[in-house]
Formats: structure tokens, sequence, C-alpha cells
């Protein structure tokens, strides 16, 4: 399973879709998809506020929205 982050807020519908887009993804490439709600942490808001939703990957990079499913798949391949 690749280990990858989703950074997420209560009520965001984009949050919704690109969460729709990583289960999607899931069934071709296993993801362990840990949801982390930035509201819970001022510097987490700070950083990711305006940007959400983002995925993180283990090598620590991240994909900002907007994004495809196909940006994602083609990241994911790359890791």
């Amino acid at each position: 399973m690749i280990p990858v982050i989703l950074y997420t807020t209560a009520g965001c519908h984009l949050c919704e879709l690109a969460d729709a887009i990583l289960q999607s993804i899931s069934t071709n490439n296993p993801l362990a998809i840990t949801h982390v709600e930035i509201g819970d942490d001022d510097s987490l808001t700070e950083r990711y506020g305006i940007t959400i939703p983002v995925v993180q990957f283990e090598d620590g990079s991240e994909l900002n929205w907007p994004f495809t499913e196909t940006e994602l798949a083609l990241k994911l391949n790359a890791l």
C-alpha cells in the first residue's frame, strides 16, 4: 500500500471531490489514505488554509488542488 495524507477540513466540498478521486485511484493503486483535519492545528491551518485539499506523498511532495485523477495517478506511478 502507498501511504498518502489528504489535508482537509469539515464542510469542504473540494476535499470530498479529492477524496473521491483518491478512492477511485485506490482500486488500481492500493492506497493507505490518512485524512488530516487542518482545523485542529493552527500551523496546518496557516499552511494549508487556502490550498486544501492537498495530497502529501511519502517522499514529502505534495499535490495541491485542483488535480485530476490522471495527474494523481502519474504522481503515484512516479514514486
